[in-house]
């Protein structure tokens, strides 16, 4: 036994020694020191979060470019009139899904005491909407229509609203993509979607509207949510960019805003790629995002259409080389040529736009001065050139090539005149139309219309109507089309001799690849529009020619009258390489042929002034 000198030595404030510390983990791991790996996993920073997560919005206010949208919203929210039902479309990344997402914490938000209803404005601190936020709540639902697009896809969710929610005020459904769903799935979908139970919310978003069924769009409330402009995704890329520590020059802003077409996501995305692009020093300059995109410098591209439309091709194609050894795709730079004619002919059109404080200062200046000596004619020539140019250089196995070819045409065509103009110098007065009107046939001016170029220019005739009772063959025929009978019209054109025509009768003959009842059809037809029965007769006569060989000598009779007309001489002596594609007659009908003169009634013959009245007897005198 120890003795109590040797117990009353040992003292609470004197304590044991310290035991040695141990090697490695005890039985208990290392008691209260952390473990080295713990330490090192509580040191290790958090994973980078990409800009568009980062300041992706959390409450309606935060959403830009769409008033319309949050004004309803916080309308609805008050008023307590929230739809069941709700179809959010537009394009990539102007916040569909976000917005999605912000109405679900509003449905479901219990404020910070707990108590808290249906609100515009939630509180993101409730265990509800850290929830949501988190992507963890059970009532919350998102699915990707585009992988989950099928009628058993839609099965599974109709069989999930059959429970009440788990957690939460309302039980949220978010499709996105929805479009994709089949016919099928849209169809077991839609009874769900009319009434569906007090405590479920549908929220679908898609960027292709019109393919979402009619059926589907008619029972929800739809917001189109818009781009957003040019000049909010600046002013919004400016102040991440102050968040971040990062210097962006307002080149580069501009660029930025352009790339992302509208779609704040894609813009963040351009602009997070760009901050890591400046490194360390985390100074964003135009150049370096010029760089990144591939594009072609504003003045540059200003030089080129300069160049070009002063026929200048040397400049034009010194200047293609540099923007092409800079970097810069060759269907970029033809799309920006694009875009800077779009610009000239709206100042060309509307002067007033050149003030535009929307526009920077560089282009409103150089643009204006470049539209004050170009017309809208010019402009627009040049907008079809570059336009079909652009799917030539993306076709094309060298763009660069492509791309130059497209440019050598420009300047070729800048110094010569539009049709107009030469209408103009060969008119001496008088209204310029699409068509030059020259004397028919006959020389007496029959009101013929000569049209140069491809035939789309060429303007449809209506077809003439029918007459109660049609008294020549052309009539009849048209009174076919005018019955909405297409193939017996087409039969009547092509396969039909005319012999005689007489009130409710005609006699025609007809080819041998006619239909064999081709008589008793245009009987039929001629009783059922004119209210009388007609007799058709059958004839070996050789008859008139067909509408269709009338209509074919009728055009070259026109073409070869408009081909030496002294003015179509001229147009075509002036654009080498011009075909006569098209010739119209005002005053014809639908197939080309003059309109049938009204025919006098007939009427007994009548004497000649001199001769003699019938039984009168010169030999015998008159009786008083």
């Amino acid at each position: 036994m120890p003795s109590d000198d040797l117990i009353g030595d040992i003292s609470p404030e004197v304590g044991l020694p310290e035991p040695p510390a141990p090697e490695g983990p005890g039985l208990f791991g290392f008691g209260d020191s952390p473990a080295p790996a713990l330490a090192a996993v509580v040191a290790k920073p958090t994973p980078y979060r990409v800009l568009a997560r980062k300041y992706r919005p959390q409450i309606l206010d935060d959403l830009i470019g769409q008033e319309a949208l949050v004004r309803t919203l916080r309308n609805a929210f008050a008023r307590g009139r929230v739809h069941h039902a709700f179809l959010l479309t537009g394009v990539r990344g102007v916040g569909k899904t976000t917005t999605a997402r912000i109405i679900a914490r509003a449905l479901n938000c219990v404020g910070v005491d707990g108590k808290g209803g249906p609100t515009a404005d939630p509180c993101g601190i409730c265990p509800e909407c850290l929830a949501i936020l988190a992507d963890r709540h059970p009532d919350v639902v998102e699915m990707d229509a585009a992988s989950n697009r099928g009628i058993d896809d839609v099965r599974e969710l109709r069989e999930a609203l059959r429970f009440r929610p788990a957690q939460g005020r309302q039980k949220v459904f978010i499709l996105d993509e929805v479009h994709m769903l089949t016919e099928q799935a849209f169809n077991a979908l839609l009874k769900s979607l009319e009434e569906p139970p007090p405590s479920i919310t549908f929220i679908l978003a898609t960027t292709e509207l019109r393919k979402v069924p009619i059926t589907i769009r008619s029972r929800c409330q739809t917001f189109a949510l818009k781009r957003v402009p040019e000049e909010r995704l600046r002013a919004h890329f400016q102040g991440i960019a102050g968040k971040e520590g990062a210097r962006v020059e307002e080149g580069a802003l501009a660029m930025l805003a352009r790339a992302a077409d509208g779609s704040v996501r894609d813009g963040l995305s351009l602009l997070d790629q760009s901050i890591a692009l400046a490194g360390e020093a985390g100074n964003v300059t135009a150049e370096s995002v010029r760089d990144m995109l591939g594009l072609a410098d504003r003045a540059l591209v200003f030089d080129i259409l300069d160049a070009v439309m002063n026929a200048d091709l040397p400049t034009a194609l010194r200047r293609m080389s540099e923007a092409h050894e800079r970097g810069a795709e060759p269907a970029t730079i033809m799309q920006d040529l694009l875009e800077q004619v779009h610009m000239l002919t709206r100042f060309a059109a509307i002067p007033a736009l050149s003030e535009d404080a929307g526009i920077p200062e560089n282009e409103r200046v150089r643009g204006a001065a470049l539209a004050a000596k170009l017309s809208v004619p010019m402009l627009t020539r040049a907008w079809q050139m570059i336009l079909k140019g652009i799917e030539e250089v993306l076709a094309a196995p060298d763009r660069r090539g492509a791309a130059e070819m497209v440019l050598i045409r420009l300047a070729h065509v800048a110094e010569m005149p539009t049709p107009a103009d030469i209408l103009k110098r060969l008119e001496s007065g008088g209204s310029v139309s699409s068509g030059a009107s020259m004397p028919g046939p006959s020389g007496n001016g029959g009101g013929l219309r000569a049209v140069a170029g491809g035939g789309a220019m060429m303007a449809a005739v209506a077809a003439p109507m029918g007459l109660p009772q049609p008294t020549s063959w052309r009539e009849i025929v048209a009174l076919a089309s005018t019955a909405n009978m297409a193939m017996l019209h087409a039969n009547l054109l092509h396969d039909v001799h005319p012999v005689r025509i007489a009130p409710r009768q005609v006699e025609i003959r007809v080819r041998p690849q006619a239909p064999r009842d081709l008589g008793a059809q245009l009987a039929a037809m001629l009783e059922a529009q004119t209210g009388e029965r007609w007799t058709i007769a059958l004839s070996n006569a050789e008859g008139d020619p067909t509408i269709a060989d009338q209509s074919r000598s009728a055009e070259t009779d026109r073409r070869e009258a408009a081909r030496n007309h002294p003015l179509v001489l001229a147009i075509l002596q002036e654009f080498p390489g011009a075909v006569l594609d098209a010739v119209r007659d005002e005053n014809a009908d639908a197939y080309g042929l003059m309109p049938v003169l009204a025919t006098e009634p007939d009427l007994p013959d009548f004497a000649p002034p001199e001769a003699e009245p019938v039984g009168f007897d010169p030999d015998i005198p008159e009786e008083d």
